[in-house]
């Protein structure tokens, strides 16, 4: 188990873009620990719109100025990942209600899993609880402006896919 002084947390997910919503929890996060990775899964069962590759540059451009946040990828469990560096803390963001059972879930599975990790859930600010990525591709898919949504790199990158 690390230090209190030398907290590492993962914040696993998709990204498939990162959001503002994504990056208001990113830095709530690296207020609260030594160190954040945000770590892009790679899920043989969603097919996302962007390669794992661009996803991480994307997130490396958006956090670029936040000093102890670092990015990753990885694939199968997130508590393996966890334990592979040397982690003890998942964060997560709950945008809504209807986010909780699911995250509840499998936060508590994990647990079950390797009872050493602790998931911690972040609320995003108020602005960005009904943001998603799957609603930026829809309105982007449909030639919509999502330049409050997103980051001027990522807006640029989605314009490029669709």
């Amino acid at each position: 188990m690390k230090k209190n002084n030398d907290r590492i947390a993962i914040y696993p997910g998709t990204f498939d873009p990162i959001t503002d919503g994504h990056l208001d929890i990113i830095k709530r996060a690296s207020k609260l620990f030594s160190s954040v990775i945000v770590s892009v899964a790679t899920n043989m069962k969603k097919k996302p719109m962007f390669s794992t590759t661009e996803r991480v540059k994307m997130i490396k451009e958006s956090v670029q100025n936040i000093k102890n946040v670092s990015v990753d990828t990885f694939s199968g469990l997130s508590i393996d990942y966890c334990n592979k560096k040397n982690s003890y803390i998942l964060i997560r963001g709950l945008r809504a209600i209807s986010d909780f059972e699911n995250e509840f879930q499998m936060a508590l599975m994990n647990r079950k899993i390797d009872n050493n990790i602790e998931t911690v859930f972040l609320m995003p600010s108020e602005e960005y609880t009904y943001l998603s990525s799957s609603l930026v591709k829809e309105i982007a898919s449909l030639n919509g402006d999502i330049s409050n949504f997103v980051s001027n790199y990522v807006n640029k990158k989605m314009k490029e896919k669709t």
